[in-house]
């Protein structure tokens, strides 16, 4: 794995050592979601790691009203979050629109407009990587890091990519989905999936909208409660084992870090125990487990990130039984990048430190651009 990674690294950095202007990146961030607050921890952590020798920071924030704001920091955002979201009333209002290739338009003087050469969304949840800000960029006309608009789409689905990777082979645990509306049997679902379950929003991250029923009583109360995040819930059957973790970096040809391990004091790895409650979790990179079934969760990780069609960057996350067998979880297509997130550490550990991450994934969606710019549009 070591001499695939080294190859890797060396041929990205050969295409790139001609280059002598700063690339101007565009760190989005923020966002109309209840995930608004781990992206700005993630984007403060991106901002520290970018190579300023090979780029030029262009950070713009999106509010809780949805609003893009070119901004001078972060500082003063992470103050304000405690305030209800960092819905703030400084910072130069700006748009991208169709065709143009990446120039932000100043809403105040529409003669004015600053331009970026790529984008990096540091979005978590609904309306940042579930393809909407990718599907813009792509109107933009801007090259972007991580997965293009159908992966984005697939990835934030718990449904619908669990229901993709069982069709192509890959063990995932049982599971119900059910609609807004829909005349949900709780009896029903519990004879076959047992007890305890998991009750989980379908397109949301960070473990938010997450709760672990262990009664009939309770399901019905923890299903409403995630309707409230989402129009469609999953309840999944409960999955004894350690919660095994493994990175996946690249385009068509991806390869996957060392293989980690989460485990929390809490009930399970909640919200709190991923960004609140950092003595309640203990992160292990690389995980000591046989090295036959880790090269398995390398293996399905890859298997995963195509079946899913992912680009640039994923997480995938499993369950290892103490019989060796492994389930997918689910899969991350824009991973945390805060002090405690297992994407950067994965690849830490594998030896690409946190600095050459961000640049690679950056040259990664400058190159998925240039060859989607080759493809012809007329016939």
């Amino acid at each position: 794995m070591q001499a695939n990674f080294n190859q890797f690294l060396t041929l990205i950095r050969a295409q790139h050592m001609v280059e002598k202007a700063l690339v101007k990146v565009g760190i989005l961030f923020g966002g109309k979601s209840v995930e608004h607050e781990v992206s700005l921890l993630s984007a403060k952590n991106v901002m520290d790691a970018l190579d300023l020798d090979r780029f030029e920071l262009v950070p713009i924030f999106v509010d809780k009203a949805g609003r893009w704001l070119l901004v001078d920091s972060l500082d003063s955002l992470l103050e304000e979050t405690e305030s209800g979201g960092a819905v703030i009333n400084h910072g130069q209002l700006v748009s991208f629109f169709p065709g143009g290739k990446g120039r932000l338009v100043h809403l105040s003087d529409m003669a004015s407009s600053t331009y970026v050469d790529v984008v990096f969304p540091v979005l978590h949840g609904s309306c940042g990587e579930d393809g909407s800000i990718q599907g813009l960029l792509k109107l933009a006309g801007v090259p972007y890091v991580g997965s293009e608009i159908i992966g984005s789409a697939i990835g934030m689905d718990k449904d619908v990519s669990k229901r993709l990777l069982r069709e192509a082979g890959i063990p995932v645990a049982p599971f119900y989905a059910f609609k807004r509306g829909d005349v949900i049997d709780c009896r029903k679902v519990l004879e076959e999936l047992g007890l305890p379950v998991f009750v989980k929003p379908a397109s949301l991250g960070s473990s938010v909208g997450v709760a672990k029923v262990e009664d009939v009583s309770g399901l019905q109360a923890a299903i409403d409660a995630a309707f409230k995040f989402d129009a469609k819930v999953l309840v999944e059957k409960f999955i004894e084992g350690r919660e095994i973790e493994c990175a996946v970096l690249g385009n068509d040809d991806p390869i996957a870090s060392v293989v980690g391990e989460i485990s929390s004091s809490h009930d399970f790895y909640s919200y709190e125990a991923k960004y609140v409650d950092k003595k309640a979790v203990k992160l292990t990179v690389p995980v000591n487990i046989d090295p036959t079934i880790a090269d398995r969760v390398r293996a399905l990780s890859v298997q995963s990130f195509h079946v899913l069609c992912c680009t640039g960057m994923a997480r995938v996350d499993f369950f290892l039984s103490k019989d060796g067998s492994l389930l997918v979880n689910e899969i991350n297509t824009i991973p945390g990048f805060t002090s405690m997130s297992m994407y950067p550490l994965l690849w830490q550990a594998t030896g690409l430190v946190y600095r050459e991450l961000i640049s690679q994934l950056i040259e990664l969606a400058m190159q998925r651009f240039a060859m989607n710019e080759e493809l012809k549009t007329s016939f």
